[in-house]
């Protein structure tokens, strides 16, 4: 059974750096595409960022110069490096897999794919 595991959230002031990891196992990871999604409190659930299992990427307007993502595939892990947080930031962050040949929603849809359980990243002034 596919299960994703997100591990490194936290609290961190505002301009200080986080990265969260998103361990898969479960599923054929070298075929799977994964992406970062966060919801904050009242907020639409929204894609931040993905990364195809050749190392394509996505990353959203709002976070392309702060945020990068990564995979280690000897390793079944993606990883979102936040830097420069914002309060804005603060939202719970979600992986989710799905194969590539399915597109990655914008909005988070856990009708589709494998979700993990999120973890909190929270960012103060």
């Amino acid at each position: 059974e596919a299960e994703l595991v997100e591990s490194g959230g936290g609290s961190v002031q505002a301009g200080g750096s986080l990265r969260v990891s998103c361990k898969v196992s479960g599923l054929s990871f070298d075929e799977s595409r994964v992406g970062w999604y966060r919801q904050a409190p009242g907020n639409e659930c929204q894609l931040v960022s993905a990364i195809g299992p050749t190392g394509a990427k996505f990353i959203d307007d709002s976070v392309r110069d702060r945020f990068s993502i990564s995979r280690d595939n000897s390793r079944n892990t993606v990883y979102l490096q936040m830097d420069s947080l914002k309060q804005e930031d603060t939202a719970v962050y979600y992986c989710a897999a799905l194969p590539t040949i399915m597109t990655m929603k914008r909005l988070c849809d856990r009708k589709f794919g494998y979700w993990g359980q999120g973890t909190q990243v929270t960012v103060s002034s």
